[in-house]
């Protein structure tokens, strides 16, 4: 498969070979300052502030004002389910002396597989003075694909960083023999 071409007729499309010695083994995912225990702390959180301000309103007879209340908690509770989904979205890139393997799994699990030789892909960047590096994209033979979209401009750098090097050291040629 080519770079910059998604393959969806390969589900089950399998990364390199464990013999092929990975000099590149990265798996990127979107990020998430709230976890699990946060998410029920913050819901119950608004729960009891939620009933606690609508007990007023109850006592005084105006009880539809409850349910507006409730409506709310039930908008925040879809959000963060919403930003939940979004968050299984990942994508894997392996380099090793014979392969660049992207793997890009969005959070709906449709997912798009590029192959290339190390030998003809590239790595472009797209730096901005004030922002640092906007863009990152593999290159090869006419085709591109952004990756690391999900990184911070910081993060993005380092990324590109060893990414680049990686690349280079696989079209030196890998010196298997060494550990």
């Amino acid at each position: 498969m080519t770079l910059g071409k998604p393959d969806f007729s390969e589900p089950d499309s399998a990364p390199p070979a464990p013999t092929e010695r990975a000099m590149f083994d990265a798996t990127i995912t979107p990020h998430r300052s709230l976890g699990p225990n946060g998410f029920r702390i913050v819901m119950t959180l608004v729960c009891l502030a939620s009933i606690v301000s609508s007990i007023p309103f109850v006592v005084l007879g105006a009880w539809p004002v409850a349910g507006f209340f409730g409506i709310d908690v039930l908008a925040l509770f879809i959000a963060f389910h919403v930003n939940f989904r979004h968050a299984r979205a990942f994508e894997r890139i392996i380099v090793t002396p014979i392969e660049v393997f992207l793997r890009k799994v969005s959070h709906h699990g449709r997912e798009a597989i590029w192959r290339s030789n190390p030998a003809w892909t590239k790595l472009e960047r797209v730096d901005d003075e004030d922002y640092g590096l906007l863009g990152l994209s593999l290159v090869s033979r006419g085709q591109r694909v952004a990756v690391a979209s999900q990184l911070s401009p910081r993060e993005r750098e380092g990324f590109a960083d060893a990414l680049g090097s990686a690349l280079a050291s696989a079209r030196r040629g890998a010196d298997l023999g060494a550990v």
